[in-house]
């Protein structure tokens, strides 16, 4: 099986175009396309939100961006997401939530954010408001306040501002787009520019208008054309870090600054590949994510590029601090789905890092000992997380391409088999010394305990998709529309180990995983399986497993 994935690489999905969004919500890159994830074998959509679908949105849709031979497994779809400014429209801007717009979940990316600019420090203008004026030519009413104030002494006093404020203008007005709905975008960009340029030689503390302003440059970023060499994007990108940076001395709790500039640090890293400078410009990401979180703990959006980040610098770092870089991303991913169980992005990102980790450990000669899980069971489950993102969002290019990759990994026609110890059917109460270590199998129906009868059948019959076992009338099972929640549990009256609850309309299942770490990936499918049905899409992951 690793000899086949060697071959192949995930492809990362594409990222969406980055738009201003609100400072309270993550900008999120959807190109989960763009850079590739920590692993070598890359699944398409690895590393960044689309940018990719996965990457904190960039942008929401998926797409093949690199389609070679090899299928990569794009980390972005899912990987990178980094959180990008969503892009800039006619309408009434207020800052996107990077939320995917995922099957009838809470995720919704589209509210656009509100560019902020007073003439006073307080009134806040909306992208459509600054095209109405463009268009009825009121443009000069900036360069009038600008010589209203340049006799005042306060302007006297910051020569240096001005200087810096000029420097940004510069590069603003030398953007032009590729076409002409681009080129009308920058217009806007550029008058916005100038009244955020205004406000703060008004109030040089005006940590909205500074905020605002990066946003802009970020936009205008997006929006150089790639024919043209100046403005670079890496200097629109810099001048942009630059006003994030004051922002956030002026304001040290405003978390969207925070987490838009570690989206244009990844812009820039991006940029760069995979060299030092690059690594340097991920950690910094890093540590910018690490804010935004702190200071909004509940932003699945956040914790999904911070993965995507981590799994960039995994890629640049030494081998012997890779591992480390790894698993703090698998925590980031998981993280994200805790939060938002349907964001596809981030299920598809971890089912990437998964596969790459699988990869890694195949080149070197399997488990480091035998409490690590093997490649095997790595495998196993990074197909789960694609499989589900692929549930979720089956029109996804992206997710398609990796589930072609990985299906054959699946303990089909399951989706997972594992080993659980639970009680006697229908005696929850039962001594310890009655609970007994059985397999169990989990599919788009429910989870079920399988009988040593039917385990001897299934050994001979997984590897060729025969027909699923039917437990016994004195097995477990616990169907998905019972379902109510499903959690770890630490009941001091259960036997000794990681404990799983499931709570069902016909009272709660008491199970101990193997380890913890087996817990969770417990948890994680079990919920996922719970999601699906619930989004009305059992029927595309039965197709995954059965077909």
């Amino acid at each position: 099986m690793s000899s086949t994935a060697d071959q192949t690489e995930f492809q990362k999905e594409p990222e969406a175009p980055a738009t201003v969004t609100d400072p309270g919500d993550t900008v999120i890159l959807p190109e989960e396309a763009p850079s590739a994830g920590a692993g070598d074998p890359k699944l398409p959509g690895d590393a960044e939100v689309p940018k990719s679908d996965e990457k904190l949105t960039k942008s929401d849709e998926a797409s093949d961006s690199d389609p070679k031979a090899n299928v990569e497994l794009n980390n972005a779809e899912a990987t990178e997401e980094l959180i990008r400014p969503n892009e800039v429209s006619g309408s009434d801007p207020k800052v996107d939530e990077p939320k995917d717009d995922i099957v009838e979940s809470n995720a919704t990316e589209s509210n656009s954010k509100q560019l902020k600019k007073d003439e006073e420090g307080s009134r806040t203008f909306t992208m459509r408001e600054l095209l109405d004026e463009l268009k009825n030519g009121d443009a000069n009413e900036d360069s009038e306040a600008q010589r209203r104030e340049g006799d005042t002494p306060h302007s006297q006093r910051s020569s240096q501002h001005h200087t810096d404020s000029n420097a940004a203008l510069e590069l603003i007005n030398s953007v032009t787009g590729a076409d002409e709905e681009g080129r009308s975008r920058q217009r806007i960009l550029t008058y916005a520019a100038r009244r955020y340029a205004t406000a703060l030689e008004r109030n040089q503390e005006d940590y909205d208008a500074l905020y605002n302003w990066a946003l802009v440059l970020q936009e205008s970023a997006d929006n150089v054309n790639p024919d043209s060499t100046s403005p670079s994007k890496d200097s629109l990108l810099e001048e942009a870090c630059k006003k994030y940076e004051e922002a956030t001395r002026l304001c040290p709790t405003l978390n969207d600054a925070y987490y838009n500039w570690a989206i244009a640090i990844s812009d820039r890293a991006k940029i760069r590949g995979r060299t030092k400078e690059a690594e340097e410009l991920w950690k910094q990401a890093t540590k910018n994510y690490e804010k935004a979180v702190q200071l909004n703990w509940n932003s699945p959006q956040a914790l999904n590029n911070w993965g995507l980040a981590l799994q960039e610098l995994s890629a640049i770092v030494p081998a012997r601090e890779k591992l480390t870089i790894v698993k703090t991303a698998i925590s980031k991913f998981r993280a994200a789905i805790q939060l938002q169980f349907d964001f596809h992005r981030a299920i598809y990102n971890l089912g990437t890092v998964l596969y790459g980790l699988a990869e890694d450990m195949s080149r070197t000669g399997g488990a480091v000992n035998a409490k690590d899980i093997s490649p095997n069971e790595l495998y196993s489950q990074s197909a789960i997380y694609i499989a589900a993102a692929h549930a979720l969002k089956p029109n996804y290019s992206v997710y398609t391409s990796a589930l072609k990759l990985v299906r054959s990994m699946l303990p089909l026609p399951y989706l997972k088999v594992g080993y659980l110890t639970s009680p006697p059917a229908g005696n929850p109460l039962a001594p310890h010394s009655d609970w007994k270590r059985s397999q169990f199998v989990l599919n788009h129906e429910g989870l079920q305990q399988i009988s040593k009868v039917d385990q001897r059948h299934m050994s001979r019959g997984l590897s060729s998709n025969s027909p699923a076992m039917s437990p016994s009338r004195e097995a477990i099972k616990v169907d998905v529309p019972d379902i109510i929640s499903v959690s770890a549990c630490a009941d001091l009256t259960l036997p000794p180990g990681a404990g799983l609850r499931i709570d069902t309309i016909h009272g709660p299942v008491y199970m101990i995983a193997d380890s913890w770490e087996s817990l969770d990936w417990w948890l994680d499918a079990i919920r996922l399986v719970y999601t699906i049905g619930a989004r009305g899409k059992s029927d595309v992951l039965a197709g995954i497993i059965t077909s």
